[in-house]
């Protein structure tokens, strides 16, 4: 995969949420290599210290917030604009695992902290990133989608599902507002990439389920046409477009990060089965 040489983003002030880990921690490291001043954000003080540690105090600060919380969303801000005086750039990427099962087994309390996690946490930080940016008549917010909020059955959970289209429906809603002041909103959905999410969803702990990342690299390879698993640079660094001013034109888009998992069909296995079919039939090939 080809790198930039960096500073695409210098001089932009950044925050990245769910930065402790994954997607969030690698585009904290890719945002800095690119000319930009981070808060990462989470609620694992221990693993923001190390990124903090790792990037230099005066590019990389951690601040820890639970993303569901309003007092803790408010209070980043805040810190940011203390630090820096501006922002250019939010990355609402915190996210978790969802109530697995049908839909007659979903717990409530179960579905109440997902939409918690994956809704409302976005919610509250366009909220509070929005006064700040429409004051500068400038600013890129960029949520963390998915592709199961475009397709059923891309999630182990359908209330992940959901919560993600709620997340990118509310991008094109607010985008079409803070559009007016020169703030752009949109998302990326991610497809299958490679980290500890999808351990969390199946029950393992945080720490434990971030080591089998690499371990599912292989099996994911064979899901969608690129053939290979999805990595974190590859939505860092489709975060990094769109808080560049190379996307300035860009608003209210979900970006699609997939390899062509929800593009239709598999070419390979689908002409094997026309050939199949040709066989049974007694047709002869063309």
């Amino acid at each position: 995969m080809a790198k930039s040489a960096g500073g695409r983003l210098d001089g932009k002030i950044t925050i990245v949420t769910g930065a402790t880990s994954g997607i969030g921690r690698r585009t904290a490291e890719i945002f800095v290599k690119e000319g930009a001043k981070v808060l990462a954000t989470g609620r694992r003080e221990e693993h923001g210290r190390t990124l903090e540690a790792a990037l230099g105090k005066d590019k990389c600060l951690f601040f820890r917030a639970d993303a569901t919380e309003e007092a803790d969303v408010k209070a980043m801000i805040d810190a940011c604009i203390s630090k820096w005086a501006r922002l250019d750039c939010l990355f609402n990427n915190a996210g978790g695992p969802s109530p697995v099962g049908g839909i007659e087994t979903v717990p409530v309390e179960g579905f109440d902290a997902a939409m918690a996690t994956l809704v409302r946490s976005v919610m509250l930080g366009m909220k509070h990133a929005a006064p700040i940016m429409m004051k500068q008549g400038s600013g890129s917010i960029i949520n963390n989608g998915s592709v199961a909020a475009r397709r059923a059955g891309y999630s182990t959970s359908m209330i992940y599902g959901a919560a993600k289209a709620a997340v990118n429906h509310l991008t094109v809603c607010t985008a079409m507002q803070l559009g007016e002041k020169n703030v752009r909103v949109n998302s990326i959905s991610p497809g299958g990439i490679a980290t500890g999410i999808f351990a969390k969803a199946l029950g393992l702990p945080p720490d434990k389920a971030d080591g089998y990342a690499e371990a599912m690299k292989a099996g994911m390879a064979k899901n969608q046409p690129i053939p290979r698993a999805g990595i974190t640079d590859d939505i860092a660094y489709a975060a990094v477009f769109l808080a560049s001013d190379e996307s300035s034109f860009i608003n209210g888009h979900d970006l699609v990060v997939d390899g062509g998992l929800v593009g239709g069909r598999l070419w390979t296995p689908h002409q094997e089965g026309v050939k199949a079919m040709r066989q049974a039939f007694g047709v002869d090939e063309v």
